[in-house]
């Protein structure tokens, strides 16, 4: 069976930026909801041997699974962003990955502009994310509702924000903008980013 994976912080943690009542309802709520269907819709099916990232693409190139990869894209979505978080988070990032964001966006205040832009216009629904391309460039991308750049593995995720209303809106109501702006200054997880990038650093070098 598929588990809902432990939150990395304490509930409470990354008040007052993120309330005990928005991670209640968040986690508890959303993200517990999407495990369950993922193991509804796999109990008794070859598809419960697979692992999550397995399923979501195997999901992903079949049109009559749409409800199971919706639902599996969001729980691995929903375990990617609570790793993006981070209770003393925020700021601007060090190492090589300033260095990248220098080269790819010329500097950090573009690509705070672009990261902002992308995810408050994404429309709807949906998560905003920096990813590594094969070229070995980094991006800004948006997907909408369940989508996942893990789906066909093109790009690289290196971290994400959640735009769904329900990541923000008893914090912030309808101000996703404010909810962004909290997400760079304050929760942005630039030690998981800096990891994932240096793991893809590797594989890449290694090809």
């Amino acid at each position: 069976m598929f588990k809902l994976a432990p939150l990395p912080f304490a509930k409470d943690a990354l008040e007052p930026h993120v309330s005990v009542e928005t991670l209640a309802c968040h986690y508890g709520k959303h993200h517990k909801a999407y495990v369950d269907k993922v193991n509804e819709l796999t109990k008794g099916t070859d598809l419960a041997d697979l692992d999550l990232v397995a399923l979501i693409r195997k999901a992903a190139r079949d049109t009559t699974q749409k409800t199971l990869f919706n639902n599996a894209a969001q729980v691995w979505n929903h375990d990617f962003y609570w790793q993006s978080l981070a209770p003393d988070g925020g700021g601007e990032p060090g190492g090589a990955l300033a260095e990248r964001i220098e080269r790819d966006f010329g500097g950090y205040d573009n690509f705070r502009k672009t990261f902002s832009e992308t995810a408050v216009g994404q429309f709807g629904s949906g998560y905003c994310w920096l990813v590594c391309g094969a070229d070995g460039k980094l991006k800004i991308q948006a997907t909408a509702n369940a989508e996942t750049p893990i789906a066909d593995g093109k790009d690289v995720p290196l971290l994400t924000t959640d735009v769904w209303e329900h990541a923000y809106y008893l914090d912030y109501q309808n101000r996703r903008a404010d909810y962004l702006d909290t997400f760079l200054d304050h929760l942005v997880n630039w030690a998981f980013a800096e990891a994932n990038l240096a793991a893809v650093t590797r594989r890449q070098a290694a090809a």
